[in-house]
């Protein structure tokens, strides 16, 4: 007589998804706190070093982790006088560069979110910008409330983008801070001016716009010509970029294309921009920038050039190149 085969259990893919966060948890919790070696670890878990390497960094990017480092490091700490006086900025972060883009882009993340979540007070209304760099802010800010704040896109969004959307830093900052949350109803881009300003005037778009305008403190970052967002999924075509780069944009900033000096080039698709101008922003008592790396070098500078900012996040490398140039 034949045994009849036991049913195969499956788990659904949320209890999959679960299962994962809980294992990160676990051997974060063993190596930050309980000083086990990864190789501990691993046997713990009957795994290896490489399976757990894994899990710690999924845990730093996914934000289950989020590391304070309390402590100055001396020539930091030079460069940000330096950068505030050439400037004339209020405050500047500057952290040690990372290896690489990735790495790198963390740590100016860890930097800002250490700054900027102690600025923030009940009663303000935070503008948000958009970006993976804005992303990595947000992954390391503590979860905490921080009273009656208010935040708010200060950009219209993408139909198509798989990475990040507009949307998502305003969720992900309400979820963090538990504050209230506004957006803008509407494409970071149109197809003509016209439409742009009839999209301005409809009442729920119109309203987002002017509590924007209206922000406390602003936090954003700039896009270069080659892998920003907005280049990436808002371009139409590669002939547009041709045509910004020829009219002397160096990237965008809430997606209004900039010059070496920070100045709005001449180009239609400034024009066809939803979000608040470059002169709202400048009017907003403290807007945080938050850039670095060699590719976003010259649009950094540009931003800086322009005024914009009153307080920049950068690397050891960026703010380096920014202090030596004559």
């Amino acid at each position: 007589m034949s045994k009849t085969a036991p049913p195969v259990v499956v788990a659904e893919p949320d209890e999959s998804i679960a299962a994962e966060k809980e294992l990160q948890a676990r051997v974060a919790w063993h190596y930050y706190v309980g000083n086990l070696t990864q190789q501990e670890i691993a046997q713990r878990i009957g795994s290896n070093r490489v399976r757990v390497n894994r899990l710690l960094a999924a845990s730093r990017d996914s934000g289950l982790v989020q590391i304070t480092i309390n402590s100055k490091i001396a020539p930091c700490v030079a460069l940000e006088e330096a950068i505030v006086r050439r400037f004339g900025l209020e405050d500047a972060v500057v952290v040690p560069s990372g290896a690489n883009v990735e790495a790198n882009m963390a740590a100016i993340g860890i930097g800002a979110a250490n700054w900027f979540s102690k600025q923030i007070v009940a009663g303000q209304i935070i503008g948000l910008g958009w970006g993976r760099t804005i992303r990595a802010v947000l992954r390391a800010m503590p979860q905490r409330n921080y009273g009656q704040v208010s935040a708010v896109s200060l950009q219209g969004g993408l139909a198509h983008c798989p990475s990040i959307n507009t949307f998502d830093i305003v969720s992900d900052f309400v979820n963090i801070c538990r504050a209230n949350g506004f957006i803008f109803a509407a494409p970071i881009y149109v197809s003509s001016q016209k439409v742009r300003d009839v999209i301005l005037q409809e009442d729920t778009v119109r309203e987002t716009y002017e509590l924007a305008r209206r922000a406390d403190m602003a936090l954003l970052t700039c896009g270069d010509l080659t892998e920003s967002l907005v280049v990436t999924y808002g371009i139409d075509s590669p002939e547009q970029l041709k045509t910004l780069q020829k009219a002397g944009a160096v990237g965008d900033m809430l997606g209004h294309f900039m010059d070496a000096d920070g100045e709005l080039i001449d180009h239609p698709l400034n024009r066809r921009t939803i979000a608040i101008t470059l002169d709202d922003l400048r009017k907003i008592q403290r807007v945080v920038l938050v850039s670095g790396g060699a590719k976003k070098f010259h649009v950094t500078r540009a931003a800086l050039r322009g005024r914009y900012p009153s307080v920049l996040v950068t690397d050891e490398d960026t703010a380096q190149r920014l202090c030596d140039e004559p």
